[in-house]
């Protein structure tokens, strides 16, 4: 899972992009910890980021801090130590928040998501999801909706509220509905009445 801040690193395009020798020796080292990241060498990748944070923070530099930060999430959560991860994450979702980069708050909270599902925080889990679902919609993104929507029913039938997954499977439906994508709401309808007829 390659999860990179869009607007405040606009070098940072994911795992397909080449990554480029620095001169300077504290973009090396996050460069190195996200090379080290992408090969599943988590240790070497989280001493590397380290390194990276610590010349961020002498620099005062927000954007690097934030971008390290969020990568440091994605090493801790690969490992899954949840808690840590929600450090970093949180650390970086704030500095984004801050900046009003509203992608970038969207791309901290997807993996925010999966670490207060590691920690048993259903209700977190869905806080967030609701959050994401506010960007979403503001900037008129369907796709992204639902894929947070399937997110949210998933959590509700691991916490055993299957009554709110159905709704939830419902308004998918709806929505694909709207774009006339017949087939794919009539499984999502389907889903919703199994649970209901389970419960």
């Amino acid at each position: 899972m390659t999860n990179t801040l869009q607007s405040i690193d606009s070098l940072d395009q994911g795992s397909d992009t080449k990554i480029e020798l620095s001169d300077d020796p504290v973009k090396a080292e996050y460069e190195d910890g996200k090379r080290f990241y992408e090969n599943e060498e988590y240790g070497q990748a989280a001493v590397a980021l380290h390194n990276a944070l610590i010349g961020y923070e002498e620099r005062k530099d927000e954007s690097g801090i934030a971008n390290v930060s969020n990568q440091l999430g994605n090493v801790c959560l690969a490992r899954e130590e949840y808690g840590n991860a929600l450090k970093h994450y949180l650390r970086a979702f704030d500095i984004c928040d801050g900046s009003y980069d509203r992608m970038s708050v969207l791309a901290v909270s997807k993996p925010l998501v999966a670490v207060y599902r590691g920690l048993a925080q259903p209700d977190k889990a869905i806080a967030t999801c609701l959050d994401m679902l506010d960007l979403y919609q503001d900037n008129r993104d369907p796709q992204g909706t639902v894929t947070v929507l399937e997110e949210m029913a998933s959590i509700y039938i691991d916490s055993g509220d299957r009554e709110k997954a159905a709704d939830t499977y419902k308004t998918i439906a709806a929505i694909h509905k709207n774009f006339s994508h017949n087939n794919i709401a009539t499984s999502f309808i389907d889903k919703a009445n199994a649970l209901q007829s389970d419960s």
